[in-house]
């Protein structure tokens, strides 16, 4: 049983155009783009610390700035929020009255001014100071008061007290005083027709963070004031208004079209339609905006208008201003999604209008369309209307392909060599490790159109959704729907550019070579022999950036290189993606290296010749690379152990590879998340040398134990004491649990004596009833591995391991429940007969598993190949009808028929070999609970290419059975239904 990380997390650039020619090329429709996330705002946001009982102490910020001079011990601790405010109690009416001391808001505006000052150490200054003022409620009021009032002083001044203000809402609104919160709301609304966009934009800001804290239930005059100002005939109140409303649209959507506001939308979607035709676009761009949030939800208000939406956004499609323009493809993108049946009529003028809008001069607006082809790819109509309209939109798509201006900037196009320059922290993305998934190890065919879950938009400069990406994969989705017929619009284009003398251009048409590789794949062969080649050459190119798009494309036609004699493309291309490895640009470092990657999943053990060479490279780059790289070499490495497997087990290797790895290994605290990407690449290693891993087992295996240990003590303090303590980054532990289970795949009995030697099996007790399914993913992983490995130390265990198991099959965690369902199958073959008293703890749960429609598919191992989304749950029913046929046999026809199709295309394995063994055994137990469904057991055994002996003649035997039972002319007309091939294989195997 091989064990998965799903999906393989430190690709970071695999499958990805080197970055940032554009996102994971295998991911489809919206999976290409990054979601536009809420809209985000610096600012400080700092909670307050903690405050303890103590002397009183000045009740007002104004005291505490005005204090902050004082002799040491004058000044002492403030009360909790919600405490006595000082001169603003609960019950006064008074809170619209307040004025600021002069003072105290002097040192304020001191502390604004020097929070915009790029000084490290005025900043920490001015972080500690905020952290202090914020213990009092009317520092609030300050806030507030500089806002809304201060119109002397600069606006980023005045913005930058809002946004702090606003962060406190978002940390503690629910402690304000009343007094001070309706102070703050009435001066917003007071002022959102400030005569400053940026003020009235901050304003907006904050209404909608107290909306969103529970305020639009308790702040009922909000909305019926902000629509009353809409019609306001001064346009920087009409703006104000409009700009907070779309704010509110966009953060509180469901709870507009609820009951519990009494369904404001109701009178809102048509006050937002009535200004769609705005002399100002600034308002016309707000009301589609806003009208736009209720779209993907369908809500009924715009339901109730959405033809009269549909002809108010048809007479703003030429709109001179490109915002309005913007929100209006915008919205037709996601009519198409959801109301289509509206939008067919006019289809053939939406598309020539989106064909015009693609190539907009304003790349914003273009953007927004391109996004049109990714959703219309989508749609079961597409072949059918867009067929007409290729030859223009093709090179359209190609045009958008190329790197702009600024793009060449942004990514410093210019600069060749960059090894030896450090890495930044903004360089490295967070990575989250994904926990391990039990899969099958092999599966009779490989599906068409497989994704991969590990595909993510690239992590680099470019890393917002842009033109040139939304146009590839368009390109992509639209190959994948159109097939070969996209090729001859696009062939001749690529001969052109393919061929420029220009890089810009060169690069685009390498680019779209490998956008189209997934659907046009079978119409490119003709032409792979000439390309191939071709591109190998482009790895040598002087302009980095054609080097690293070669890289990628490259990648995609992996699968059809390593089909070829390996001496032909093999070869070649290993030979110069190894060189490149070693390139002088980290760019393309990191799109080789993410292409060997690729390389090494296709090619498997084709690479074994070569893997002297390979890892004279890989170690090499360890020396050479930069942080970002060296994480995205550990996968490269990871994966080549777990395509090659045993034959990495050479000693001339080892003494290559585990040098540096075991130096990195040391060098990383146990707090650093490097140690992720290193301890999964450790996994695959582990797993693949076996007894050569030995050397290295004790330390690697104690620290991993460590890890878990300390995450597990680090989980409890946080649930006992969650003010005092931080909760803890679990990622740690579950990527140590999956080292584990590769340490006990890969050395079988070897790791017995490190078991006996530690606490893992109380610590696996207390993961497997974590709260997080990854924890309990990873650990019922390690339990099932184990079991193989050491069961004398499980065994003792089983009475307390098996409910928990038995809770854990909920398809609803699908990897979980794998993983559950699986190391049940191995306790199963471990505990024989003495697994009677835990049948029905487990049992009906599989039933029911097995019987389920609809249930979600497992990625295999290294191969985008699916497995039958039942296939573990039925081999694990028949290794327990293998132990215990008395019990499981009684419910036989309840699963017989899920059970035999779900294992059917499961090649040959020992567990396929005990699962059939265990349904023989219940059918002879229960021959009547297989009578409805024989056709599906014969089908099933005819699966089998060779088993073994014994096994065949349990086969036979049933086989012969049931036909001497039902009659030679019974058996004639029953065996009439089987499909000829069915038939041929059961007479020539099994004579009937």
């Amino acid at each position: 049983m091989r064990i998965l990380r799903v999906p393989p997390p430190p690709r970071m650039a695999r499958f990805h155009i080197p970055p940032p020619a554009l996102p994971s090329p295998r991911l489809r429709g919206r999976g290409w783009r990054s979601w536009r996330g809420p809209r985000t705002w610096a600012g400080v946001d700092r909670r307050p610390p903690p405050v303890r009982r103590g002397r009183s102490s000045p009740a007002t910020a104004a005291a505490a700035i005005t204090s902050a001079g004082a002799q040491p011990g004058t000044a002492t601790e403030p009360p909790r929020y919600g405490a006595d405010p000082g001169p603003y109690p609960r019950s006064s009416p008074c809170a619209m009255d307040w004025q600021p001391d002069e003072q105290g808001l002097q040192q304020v505006l001191q502390l604004l001014k020097d929070s915009q000052s790029p000084n490290t150490a005025t900043q920490r200054i001015v972080q500690d100071k905020l952290k202090q003022l914020n213990q009092f409620p009317d520092f609030n009021n300050y806030l507030i008061f500089v806002l809304t009032r201060l119109k002397s002083e600069d606006e980023p001044t005045r913005s930058l007290s809002g946004l702090i203000l606003k962060n406190n809402v978002k940390a503690h609104y629910q402690s304000f005083p009343p007094p001070v919160a309706d102070f703050i709301k009435q001066e917003c609304l007071n002022n959102i027709g400030d005569a400053s966009s940026l003020i009235r934009a901050t304003i907006g800001i904050l209404i909608t963070t107290i909306a969103s804290k529970g305020e639009l239930q308790m702040w009922p005059e909000l909305l019926p004031q902000l629509c009353n100002l809409l019609n306001s005939e001064d346009y920087n109140t009409c703006e104000g208004a409009f700009g907070a409303l779309q704010k509110i649209c966009e953060d509180s959507s469901e709870l507009l079209d609820s009951d519990a506001l009494n369904r404001p939308l109701n009178i809102m979607i048509p006050k937002f339609l009535q200004f769609f035709k705005h002399c100002s676009p600034k308002i016309r761009s707000h009301a589609i905006a806003c009208v736009n949030q209720f779209i993907m939800d369908r809500a009924q208000a715009l339901m109730d208008n959405i033809d009269t939406f549909i002809e108010h956004l048809f007479a703003l499609a030429v709109d001179d201003d490109p915002e309005v323009r913007k929100n209006v493809c915008r919205a037709l993108v996601m009519l198409l999604e959801v109301r289509i049946d509206r939008l067919i009529p006019h289809m053939h003028s939406i598309i020539q209008y989106m064909l015009q809008r693609t190539q907009d001069h304003d790349e914003n607006v273009a953007l927004e369309a391109c996004e049109f082809w990714l959703t219309l790819a989508e749609q079961p109509i597409c072949k059918e209307v867009l067929a007409s309209h290729l030859v223009q939109l093709i090179p359209i798509l190609v045009k958008g392909m190329k790197y702009s201006e600024i793009d060449i900037i942004l990514l410093k196009g210019d600069v060749e060599e960059d090894e030896a320059v450090p890495d930044s922290e903004q360089d490295i993305k967070p990575r989250f490790h994904k926990s391990r998934t039990v899969t099958l190890p092999h599966e009779a065919e490989r599906p068409d159109g497989s994704e991969d879950a590990e595909d993510d938009d690239d992590d680099d400069a470019l890393s917002d959704w842009n033109l040139r990406k939304c146009s590839a994969a368009a390109l992509d989705v639209l190959a994948n729907v159109f097939r070969e017929e996209l090729l001859p619009h696009l062939l001749p284009l690529l001969k052109d550019l393919l061929f420029h003398p220009e890089w810009v251009v060169k690069e685009s048409g390498i680019l779209v070579l490998g956008a189209i590789a997934e659907g046009c794949m079978q119409g490119m062969v003709p032409y792979l022999p000439e390309l191939i080649p071709h591109l190998i050459q482009c790895l040598s190119d002087k302009k980095a950036l054609v080097r690293s798009i070669a890289c990628w494309t490259l990648s995609r036609y992996a699968h059809w290189v390593v089909s070829q004699p390996p001496d032909m493309h093999l070869k070649p291309l290993m030979t110069e993606l190894l060189k490149r490895i070693l390139d002088g640009n980290k760019r393309v470092q990191e799109a080789a290296c993410s292409a060997f990657a690729t390389l090494e999943e296709e090619a498997c053990t084709e690479l074994v010749p070569y893997l002297s060479y390979i890892l004279d490279t890989l170690v090499f780059a360890f020396g050479k690379y930069q942080h970002k790289n060296l994480l995205i070499l550990y996968d490269a490495i990871g994966t080549l152990a777990d395509s090659v497997g045993h034959h990495l087990n050479q000693p001339e290797y080892i003494q290559k590879l585990m040098p540096p790895l075991i130096q990195k290994w040391n060098e990383l605290k146990d707090e650093d998340k490097d140690l992720f990407p290193l301890l999964e690449c450790l996994s695959s290693v582990a797993t693949a040398l076996q007894s050569g891993f030995l050397p290295y087992c004790e330390p690697v295996y104690q620290r991993c134990v460590t890890l878990v240990q300390k995450t597990l003590a680090q989980a409890m303090m946080y649930t006992q004491h969650p003010e005092q303590y931080e909760a803890p980054d679990k990622d740690f532990m579950i990527v140590a649990l999956d080292l584990l289970s590769g340490l006990a795949e890969g050395l079988g009995g070897h790791v017995e004596q490190l078991v006996a030697r530690s606490n893992i099996m109380t610590l696996l007790f207390q993961c497997m009833q974590d709260s997080m399914p990854e924890v309990r993913q990873s650990s019922f992983a390690l339990l099932g591995d184990l079991t193989k490995a050491c069961f004398i130390h499980v065994k003792p265990c089983i009475a307390e391991f098996m409910p928990i198991l038995g809770t854990n099959l909920n398809p609803e965690f699908i990897s979980v429940c794998n993983n559950a369902t699986w190391a049940i199958g191995e306790i199963c073959m471990q505990m024989g007969a003495e697994m009677q008293p835990y049948v029905q703890m487990v049992l009906n749960n599989l039933v029911e598993i097995i019987n389920r429609p609809n249930t979600p598919k497992t990625l295999l191992e290294n191969t985008g190949r699916l497995t039958s989304p039942s296939a573990i749950p039925a081999i694990t029913i028949g290794r327990l009808g293998y132990v215990c046929p008395q019990e499981v046999a009684p419910m036989l026809q309840q699963f017989i028929r899920p059970w035999c199709t779900s294992l059917r295309n499961i090649r040959d394995n020992e567990e396929k070999d005990s699962a059939f063994r265990g349904i023989c055994m219940m059918i002879g137990v229960n021959p009547g609970g297989v009578v409805q469904d024989f056709i599906f057991f014969c089908d099933a055994v005819a699966s089998w290419v060779s088993p073994k002996d014994d096994l065949r003649d349990m086969f036979y035997k049933i086989l012969h059975g049931f036909k001497d039972q039902v009659g030679e002319e019974n058996w004639q007309q029953f065996s009439e239904q089987f499909p000829p091939l069915l038939k041929e294989r059961l007479a020539a195997f099994y004579g009937v």
